[in-house]
């Protein structure tokens, strides 16, 4: 194999070799002066330069970055990289036209365009790349070629006759673009990128970057120190995965490489000279290597890390993921190596090329050899003379084929061949009889193999994957009339989405493992004599039939079936230890299995059991899940007699009562966790919860309980976990502060009036009491150091000193979302909730998941209302914006949704005004979602699902995840990554998985209540019918969202939780044929004639600012630097003028905090928002009401406060705007004081929603829905003092004479402007007074 290639592999690059560097780049300068700069690019070799010279590339692509002459020139070779106005016409005049950006493969910061068309192949472009490369500074290879690289990923070399521009558009079509020209639109952003990257040679960072743990230029001298022969020589050394490589330092990638293996070699010390280390390998032909450092810190360092390689016992190399296409030659030369894993690179059979496969030799001892994840299409041969080889995998390739020489192998015990395409097996594979462990899942197979009867040694058989269903009977036959003792000898069976609907495998004697999930199975027998495990989840069993009874079961996974009754043979088993009877149509439970000596966890949730036995023997255990039935009380010994029970779930039941911990006060019991939400218990039960002294976890929420005596609170002293929401309490009591380990108390949705003392326990985190009926708070001199979320939301009774009540006219609809974190604390949803997006008659709502990652949700958060805003003006067909906006986030995520993903549902309301005459709605409701994130409406009380989960279930989705050579792992996940075929990020997985959502389009009408969102915890738990259900009756929006939470996490939910609940007002007279009339003009200049805030100057659709509909503060914690360089930014490169930003605590009013008006210039109007609407009148026939606002029946003052530790309240420059917004006579108007911010992001921008002008989305939010804003102290509530007095009918009565100059503030700049305003119209109001006396009328005050 070329040198050139082997430097590749191992990257034998030197950050801190200087001299070579130096001294290149001092020839190239005086002759490429101009190009000295970051973005120079390869170039080819003068003629006067040596071909040695020319293919020398600089080692190291860090010392150009210090080099830039100056930012102009900088700017101007960058300008030169991009496509002009007329490039961009001469592509879009024909579809077989495109652009590819090509990155140069030592800086590849910016891409290159080249024009081409889909004929063109990737050697034409790499040659015309080459050719526009004369005068540029650095020199490429003397063969120019042209890589892929995908999602960040590996990186292959395109065949000389690959077309790229297909590649690309193919690559397109299968991310969701169905119009090709959106496709070739596409295809020229270069932001692209980071899904497909085409390069101009290899790029330096591919190809074992990682590996190079030193590098350097030393000192080395080989052989025995003795001989005067040897001398000391500068040499370029490096230290590579497990070898140290000595090269010349002039040729570091091209010349002569010496590599020493360290794996059971020695280094050694070498006292008799200062700073010198001896490499030495291991062997009978060993080498020795001497190297002197400059200093003891290299040398100290070099020793330590060369000292633990030498130490390795292990023959084992690893060179996965290094985008290989040929083997290094340094691997013919190896020694005694046992293990090999290749897999995740493009290795394929290459006859004749050096480093081919077919060219490996038998005198390797492999043992094991991983190939998986390679572009194979043949079998190698030569591997069928490796005769030690033991374990071959071979999995994730394109083989439809295996030769006969395979039989050969005789010492092969593990053969996988998963995810090929194979649909036969030859005869001769029957005489490998050591093999035990044969993987064929995910396969062509239509039928079993019938050369498995041969394979008497086999133990484990994977068929998961293969459409077996339309040859059930052959399965059973083969496993059934075989009267030898063929496969009996099976002792793991996989049979995952095979879709058998009938299965009988009761002639395997020896099995113990048996998974046959996700079939459509209605029947199932087994032997019973040797199993331990049994996964038949998801099927549709009725009749299951274990016989005999099998004693060493210890797993059964019976989850998702429509089984009736609990079968006789799991009662009978002595060994049970774990049992799932989740979601099936059971009516009881055995006393048997209750009282079982074994069983440790039983959960038997989403049945129909009414009732348990009264008494129970003793029980051993120590999980018990019964929710979601129809319990009415527990039996009365069940503490007594379950001494082990750590965990009870009874939640979702119709429970009255609980029965006693104990038969006495000093009984024992090790209940740590008690979930008891949603029943019907009364204050009768508090006291018999003393008993448990080692609770930890208590949820009561959603009872009937009026008080909590106190004396028994104190009593709960391990207590760390309340919950007390939806009941009826009055007050927590005091006592509550002998709960010193107390860290969350949630207590929201009842009547308490007055604020407990839960702020002096040291260990408090988050405190929740919205909803309440709270008159005032009263704060210690110090909060707690740990509490990082106290809310008070939704306290109508509670007053708050705040100058800036806005006010508007009834809704057509109001929000409120609420968010709880998960698992350490970890923040992984992220909602959106814009009651104006892009104009007063629309809305945007989303909710955003990403499992485990907090970066994905905060992306889309961020971003996908200006996505959206952008297809809304450019999209030709107005039905494909919500499309179009998912598959652009992909590419706007950036490096971030390489290896990340995240679910995402989102609902736009737009306006369609319609003619008086017709009947069909003006408002519409579109919702698309990926992933597990959902919608759901309620629609005269009824649930109507908005969207869809795609999975593997679906024939379609499936055959298209298949398609793409994926396979499905026994959790029911891609490729071991995520369980849904749609989802957001996990670009990675494309073309299997792809962000292209379920888009469905509702118009709204007066039977549509409200709608919900939900992140993908929320729906595990809840099905869309309890969901609408639970929250139908509950008036308050936040109460509601706060509902389904809490229900959520009282239901087993332990991961990040995030709900939306929008409630509607559609009435008949909200449709009008005419567009609301244009607002009255601003006085002072700049006014705006516009109907539209964001109207384009040639009357199209209106364009948003930049980041309008969405949250432009980003907080510290995830700034768009840190997450990627290459994440799409929607910002514009003007910045728009700084607008003012409330404080986080802030007063929130239920009801329309204001429309949004036509704003001038740097215009702000302050408005407040917490669970708030805006989106106009419920009809133009009513005009808003001076002074007047209200939110129906009932108005409420919310105040969010959320605390930070250790936050100063920074000094922030202010200058003060004019406002030039008009208002009603009475209403007031304040102007806020802007606040210069440090952030690269643009502030906010007039189309934001109320809460993100609140500051309350787009921060670091904590558990239970509250933000915490990161850039201001949060320790401050604020009282409101002129609160209007409030009239019969929940009105509120308009101050009666308002002082003029609390209306507007007015900048000291523009005093004299204002002044002469203020005094033009006296000579109109003398002109009026003499009109009236001549008696005219109509007069007009002006």
């Amino acid at each position: 194999m070329p040198t050139a290639k082997t430097a590749n592999i191992y990257n034998l690059s030197s950050a801190n070799s200087s001299t070579s560097v130096n001294s290149l780049l001092g020839r190239r300068r005086q002759r490429h002066k101009r190009n000295l700069s970051l973005g120079a690019s390869p170039s080819t070799g003068s003629p006067g330069v040596s071909s040695t010279e020319t293919a020398s590339p600089a080692p190291t692509a860090s010392p150009l970055s210090t080099l830039s002459l100056d930012r102009k020139t900088f700017l101007r070779q960058k300008q030169t990289k991009q496509l002009q106005v007329s490039d961009k016409t001469w592509v879009r005049s024909d579809l077989r036209r495109g652009c590819l950006h090509v990155h140069d493969w030592l800086t590849p910061s910016y891409p290159r365009p080249v024009l081409c068309t889909v004929d063109t192949t990737a050697q034409e472009v790499a040659l015309k790349v080459s050719g526009s490369k004369s005068g540029a500074l650095l020199r490429i290879t003397p063969t120019p070629a042209l890589f892929l690289q995908l999602h960040g990923g590996a990186v292959r070399r395109l065949e000389d006759d690959e077309k790229p521009l297909q590649i690309l558009n193919e690559y397109l079509t299968n991310l969701g673009f169905e119009d090709p020209w959106r496709v070739q639109d596409e295809g020229m952003n270069p932001e692209i990128g980071c899904l497909i990257r085409f390069y101009f040679g290899k790029p330096r960072s591919v190809g074992g970057s990682e590996r190079v743990q030193l590098s350097g230029v030393f000192n080395v001298r080989k052989g025995k120190l003795a001989l005067p022969v040897n001398r000391w020589s500068k040499r370029q050394v490096t230290l590579s995965g497990t070898c140290l490589i000595v090269s010349s330092v002039k040729h570091a990638h091209t010349g002569k490489m010496h590599i020493l293996p360290l794996i059971g070699g020695k280094v050694e010390e070498i006292k008799r000279h200062s700073h010198c280390l001896a490499f030495s390998s291991a062997g009978p032909q060993n080498q020795t290597y001497y190297i002197s450092y400059e200093s003891y810190t290299e040398h100290l360092r070099w020793h330590r890390i060369a000292s633990k390689i030498a130490s390795q016992r292990v023959n084992s190399v690893d060179l996965s993921c290094c985008s290989l296409e040929e083997l290094p030659t340094q691997l013919f030369y190896s020694q005694d190596l046992t293990h090999l894993n290749l897999k995740n690179n493009f290795l394929s059979l290459r006859k004749g090329v050096p480093g081919s496969l077919d060219q490996i030799t038998h005198d390797w001892s492999l043992r094991s050899l991983s190939l998986s994840n390679n572009t194979l299409t043949e079998f190698p041969l030569a591997l069928c003379d490796i005769t030690s080889l033991t374990e071959l995998n071979l999995s994730g390739n394109q083989l439809s084929s295996l030769p006969p020489e395979l039989g050969s192998m005789h010492n092969l015990q593990t053969l996988l061949l998963d995810g090929n395409c194979l649909s036969t097996l030859p005869i001769e594979l029957g005489s490998l009889d050591s093999l035990t462990y044969l993987g064929l899942s995910f396969n062509g197979f239509s039928s079993v193999p019938p050369v498995l009867e041969k394979l008497r040694g086999l133990e484990r058989l994977c068929l998961a994957g293969n459409q077996l269903s339309v040859l059930d009977t052959c399965l059973i036959v083969l496993f059934i009339y075989c009267n030898t003792e063929q496969l009996v000898h099976i002792v793991h069976l996989d049979l995952r989405d095979t879709g058998l609907r009938d299965l009988d495998v009761r002639c395997l004697s020896r099995l113990e493992v048996l998974r046959c999930d996700r079939n459509c199975l209605s029947l199932l027998r087994v032997s019973g004599q040797a199993l331990k495990n049994l996964h038949a989840a998801h099927n549709d069993l009725k009749q299951l039939d274990v016989a005999p009874v099998p004693e060493n079961l210890t797993v059964v996974d019976l989850s998702w079936n429509m089984l009736c009754s609990v079968p006789d043979w799991v009662c009978e088993s002595g060994r049970l230890e774990v049992l799932d009877l989740n979601h099936n149509c059971l009516t009881e439970l055995p006393i048997q299995l209750l009282s079982s000596g074994s069983l440790r966890k039983l959960l038997s949730g989403w049945n129909n059991v009414g009732r348990l036995a009264e008494r129970l023997e003793r029980s051993q255990l120590e999980v018990l899940d019964l929710q979601h039935n129809h319990l009415t009380e527990l039996p009365s010994n069940l503490f007594t007699k379950a001494q082990s029970l750590r965990y009870l779930n009874v939640s979702a039941n119709k429970l009255e009562s609980l029965p006693p911990a104990s038969l006495s006060e000093d009984g024992f019991s090790l209940l740590e966790e008690l979930y008891v939400t949603n029943n019907c218990l009364t204050d009768k039960c508090v006291p018999l919860l003393t008993g448990h002294s080692h609770l930890r976890v208590l949820h009561l929420a959603y009872n009937q309980l009026q008080t909590f005596t106190a004396s028994k609170l104190a009593r709960l002293e391990q207590l760390e976990e309340l919950d007390l929401s939806g009941n009826r309490l009055r007050s927590v009591p005091t006592t509550i502060l002998s709960c010193q380990r107390l860290h969350t108390l949630s207590a929201h949705s009842n009547g308490i009036n007055a604020f407990p003392e839960v702020l002096q326990l040291p260990e408090i985190k988050c405190v929740d009491l919205s909803c309440n009926e709270l008159t005032e708070v009263s704060l210690p001199e110090t909060l707690p150091a740990k509490l990082q979320e106290l809310d008070l939301t939704g306290n109508p009774r509670l007053n708050l000193d705040h100058k800036s009540l806005d006010h508007g006219a009834p809704s057509v609809w109001s929000h409120s979302y609420t968010e709880a974190s998960g698992v350490k604390n970890k923040l992984c949803v992220a909602a959106l909730a814009l009651d104006s997006f892009c104009g007063i008659r629309e809305a945007l709502y989303g909710v955003f998941d990403g499992d485990k990652n907090v970066d994905i949700p905060y992306l889309l958060q961020c971003t996908m209302g200006d996505v959206l805003a952008e297809e809304l003006h450019r999209a030709q067909r107005q039905e494909d914006y919500m499309t179009s906006t998912f598959l652009t986030m992909q590419r706007k995520l950036g490096t971030a949704g390489q290896r990340m993903g995240g679910s995402a549902a989102l609902c736009h309301i737009r306006h369609d005004p319609v003619a008086p005459g017709e009947h069909s709605g003006c408002f519409t409701l579109k919702t698309a979602n990926v992933g597990r994130c959902q919608a759901v409406l309620c629609r005269d009380g009824k649930a109507m699902q908005l969207s869809t989960v795609h999975t593997v279930k679906e024939e379609v989705e499936y055959q298209r995840v298949r398609q793409h050579n994926a396979i499905i792992t026994e959790d029911n996940k891609v490729s071991g990554v995520t369980d849904c075929t749609r989802i957001m990020g996990y670009s990675f997985l494309c073309p299997s998985i792809t962000p292209r959502p379920h888009v469905s389009t509702v118009t709204l009408t007066p039977q549509d209540e409200f709608f919900l969102l939900g992140s993908r915890g929320l729906w595990e738990m809840l099905s869309p019918t309890e969901a609408v259900e639970a929250v139908r009756n509950v008036p308050d929006a936040l109460a509601a969202a706060k509902k389904l939470v809490t229900l959520a996490q009282s239901y087993g939910c332990a991961d990040s939780l995030s709900a939306v609940v929008v409630r509607l007002s559609v009435t008949e007279d909200c449709c009008c044929f005419c567009e609301p009339p244009p607002p009255p003009p601003s006085p002072g200049p700049g006014v705006h004639t516009s109907t539209h805030p964001y109207q384009t100057s040639d009357g199209g659709i209106p364009l948003p600012p930049p980041s309008s509909g969405t949250v432009s503060e980003l907080s510290s914690e995830l700034s768009m630097s840190e997450m990627s360089s290459e994440v799409g930014s929607t910002a514009s490169s003007e910045d728009p003028p700084p607008q003012a930003e409330p404080t986080a605590a802030h007063l929130n009013l239920p009801g329309r905090p204001g429309a949004r008006r036509p704003a001038a210039g740097g215009s702000f109007q302050r408005q407040f928002s917490g669970a708030l609407s805006d989106n106009g009148l419920d009809s133009e026939d009513e005009e808003p009401i001076a002074g007047v606002f209200s939110n129906g029946s009932r108005v409420e003052v919310e105040a969010d406060v959320h605390c930070l530790n250790g936050r100063e309240r920074p000094s922030p420059q202010t200058n003060f705007q004019t406002q030039q917004t008009t208002t009603p006579p009475s209403s007031t108007v304040y102007q806020e004081p802007a606040q210069a911010s440090p952030s690269p992001v643009p502030p906010s921008s007039p189309c934001l929603s109320t809460e993100a002008r609140s500051g309350t989305l787009g921060r670091r939010a904590r558990a239970n829905g509250s933000v915490a804003c990161q850039a201001r102290s949060q320790d401050v509530i604020e009282e409101a003092g002129d609160a209007p007095v409030r009239k019969q009918g929940g009105y509120f009565n308009a101050p009666a004479q308002p002082d003029p100059d609390d209306q507007l503030i007015i900048p000291p700049e523009l005093e004299e402007e204002v002044e002469q305003k203020q005094t033009a119209p006296t000579s109109s109001t003398a002109e009026e007074e003499g009109r009236k006396r001549k008696g005219e009328e109509g007069a007009v005050l002006r």
